[in-house]
């Protein structure tokens, strides 16, 4: 993955936690304008999204999207929100992790 292909992803990441974070806002405070904030977040994470599906391929996009996601978004919960994981919902987060770690660099490891 290259440097250009990973700040795509970050950026891509902090798109849809800006939208996730506005969704959380939403629903403790319903406004028309969050909801149309919210929405058009979520609409910019998802063309960016299709730029990478060319770039690197389905698999790969949306897995470590997903993940980068899944953390980021679990950390604004914690962090901002004041949630609360259990065991179950962090081992998950980890596992998910490794996985994309399998599918990202599985190219370089050898068959």
């Amino acid at each position: 993955m290259t440097v250009s292909i990973f700040l795509q992803f970050c950026f891509t990441t902090a798109i849809f936690i800006g939208a996730a974070a506005s969704a959380k806002a939403w629903s403790l405070a319903p406004s028309l304008a969050r909801i149309i904030f919210t929405l058009l977040l979520y609409t910019i994470g998802n063309l960016l999204i299709l730029r990478l599906l060319r770039q690197v391929g389905m698999a790969t996009a949306f897995s470590v999207t997903s993940v980068l996601q899944l953390v980021a978004v679990n950390l604004v919960a914690i962090v901002v929100f004041g949630e609360r994981l259990g065991w179950a919902e962090g081992t998950g987060i980890v596992l998910a992790i490794a996985g994309v770690a399998l599918i990202s660099f599985a190219p370089y490891l050898g068959r």
